[in-house]
């Protein structure tokens, strides 16, 4: 099961990691986030160890979600060494996010 960040903490952590990392920006009462979620999921099950793939309730943590500009949800966003790289807004089919993760291993 993907991981949730929860706070701050939880976030630098993660950016202390050499993975690239994928941030999945959604709420609970947003439909076409509750639609990306098992494509997000599943993916991260596909790259466990390659990429480190998190969500982020943007209800709860607000703060990091306006470090991240967030402005809609659902929103993606591809990080390589801390920085963001790329971003997808709105619910994307899995081949567009696939083409993006591949991206960020190379």
């Amino acid at each position: 099961m993907m991981k949730t960040i929860e706070n701050n903490k939880d976030y630098e952590t993660l950016i202390g990691q050499e993975k690239p990392i994928l941030l999945d920006f959604y709420a609970d009462w947003c439909g076409p986030c509750q639609s990306l979620l098992p494509i997000v999921e599943k993916l991260a099950t596909e790259y466990e160890g390659k990429i480190e793939i998190q969500k982020v309730n943007v209800d709860k943590n607000s703060g990091l979600a306006s470090k991240f500009g967030v402005r809609s949800i659902p929103s993606l966003f591809f990080l390589k060494k801390g920085k963001v790289v790329d971003k997808l807004n709105g619910a994307v089919p899995e081949s567009v996010i696939r083409e993006k993760l591949e991206v960020l291993l190379n």
